[in-house]
């Protein structure tokens, strides 16, 4: 073998090794600046958080006695450096400081959840196990508190990373290889809504590239052969592979090749519509990835703790605010004539009409003024609703605006006819109209608040709304309900697309 075999093989090996390491690095520390940045503030903020959480668990077990130097103990002492280092390590495990699910919604608080109370049953365990003193006192008070710091805790940050991404910043730079059809689709989802992801060119499998070709706004930058090249020059951090009968397992294969020594990642798109995450499982065979997809569930264990979560905030939203509904009560009942209830019937679970509660926001008869429906109508499909609407009193549109005129329905909540979360009451009219699409979103239980209402409330789309209904029916989990209900308060204190 000549010296420069030699050399070229060395170089080679080294190139490998550097690769390597360079993958490693992205892994660890994420793909870009602002992800390690927006890492190393989370980790920040969970320590932070957990060492908080200790010493407010150390002070009500002991009292402020114990933050001094004479009155913490050794094994206190070490029971509490345990807690703070061991906590942001099980977010770690749990991947939760993993950038693709950065700002991701509930599958970022899964992960956070998840990691606590793994964390605490080895820690309970091992405080059965060592008879270890204190230790046990002090989980039945941090745990709940660094939970709930926890999550508030990412949350903010979700928001602010949001903020950032809407300015065009801390996104995931894509190169789009497909035909032009499906390469359209994946820039409409990915740049033109809210996302962790930016299309910054489009390579097509084959056919003629005409100079200055564009799809949405994103340059066409060449064909599939130079993909890797294209993505080096344009620093995408990643390429999305969109299937075609041109884009087959080995070409897949190969182009995984090439990305390797420059760092750059691989991402296979799946034609899926509106499924989550959590209904996607991806089981490994000999040669071939098989992607499951479960049925959505519209009964059993799920929905039973559905029902028990409706069932225990109710009772306690309820009770939070009984002096406000008292005092909107009198104010409806001073400043206009006729009841202070407004009975609706609506169409809930299965198709069963019940009789929803409001707050009477209009005047007597409102429903029967034919000449006011059959005038101009602001809402989309078959909504009807009036932005200026003349049936509404001056005490009315200030409870819409702030959605105070839905506060009875907490009583249909506890009545078992409606959720906390869930789609929006449909009128029987609208139900009437119905296409089959539109009529799975009776296969839940609506809901005080929903997708749509943190979505635009009456500003949305008629086929945005229902989409949404849809998706939330299909695709419901316990932190998203978490989530939605974090956002209603948000966006009843705007007021945007109430009326």
């Amino acid at each position: 073998m000549s010296i420069a075999e030699v050399r070229a093989q060395t170089r080679s090996a080294l190139a490998a090794v550097r690769a390597q390491r360079l993958r490693e690095v992205r892994d660890t520390f994420g793909a870009g600046r602002w992800q390690t940045s927006y890492r190393r503030r989370l980790m920040a903020t969970d320590a932070a958080v957990a060492l908080l959480a200790v010493l407010v668990a150390a002070v009500l077990r002991d009292g402020p006695y114990v933050l001094t130097a004479s009155g913490v103990q050794v094994h206190q002492l070490a029971i509490l450096v345990l807690v703070v280092a061991a906590w942001p390590v099980s977010v770690a495990l749990s991947r939760g400081y993993d950038p693709r699910v950065f700002a991701s919604g509930p599958q970022e608080f899964q992960r956070v959840f998840d990691a606590t109370w793994r964390l605490f049953a080895a820690l309970a365990l091992v405080s059965f196990l060592f008879a270890w003193p204190g230790l046990r006192e002090i989980l039945l008070i941090a745990f709940p508190v660094g939970l709930v710091l926890l999550l508030v805790g990412r949350w903010s940050w979700r928001r602010f990373l949001i903020r950032r991404r809407g300015q065009g910043d801390c996104t995931t730079s894509v190169l789009a290889i497909g035909l032009r059809d499906q390469a359209e689709r994946l820039i409409h989802e990915l740049n033109d809504r809210p996302s962790g992801y930016r299309v910054v060119g489009v390579c097509v499998p084959t056919g003629t590239i005409h100079p200055g070709e564009t799809i949405l706004g994103v340059p066409v930058l060449g064909d599939l052969d130079g993909a890797a090249t294209i993505a080096s020059q344009t620093r995408a951090q990643c390429v999305a592979v969109s299937g075609s009968d041109c884009i087959t397992a080995d070409v897949v294969r190969r182009l995984g090749w090439e990305l390797e020594p420059i760092g750059v990642d691989l991402m296979l798109t799946a034609e899926l519509a509106d499924v989550a995450g959590p209904r996607i499982t991806i089981t490994p065979e000999q040669s071939v990835s098989l992607l499951h997809v479960d049925a959505p569930r519209f009964a059993g264990p799920k929905y039973v703790a559905k029902t028990a979560m409706d069932w225990t905030l109710t009772v306690l939203v309820t009770l939070a605010v009984l002096p406000v509904m008292v005092v909107t009560a009198l104010l409806v009942g001073l400043t206009s004539t006729g009841p202070v209830f407004y009975t609706q019937h609506r169409v809930g679970r299965g198709g069963r009409t019940f009789p929803m509660l409001k707050f009477r926001t209009m005047r007597v008869g409102a429903d029967r003024e034919q000449e006011v429906l059959a005038g101009q109508n602001d809402g989309d499909g078959v909504l009807f609703k009036r932005r200026d609407d003349p049936r509404v009193t001056a005490v009315g549109k200030h409870l819409r605006r702030y959605s105070l005129d839905e506060l009875p329905q907490l009583f249909n909540v506890l009545a078992g006819q409606m959720s906390l979360v869930g789609p929006r009451p449909p009128l029987p009219q609208e139900v009437s109209r119905y296409e089959a699409r539109m009529r799975r979103r009776l296969l839940v239980k609506p809901g005080i608040t929903g997708l749509w209402q943190v979505g635009g409330r009456s500003d949305l789309p008629w086929e945005e709304a229902v989409r949404l209904d849809v998706y939330y029916a299909e695709n419901w989990t316990p932190f998203g309900d978490v989530l939605i209900l974090a956002r209603t308060a948000q966006a009843v204190l705007r007021g945007s697309g109430a009326y």
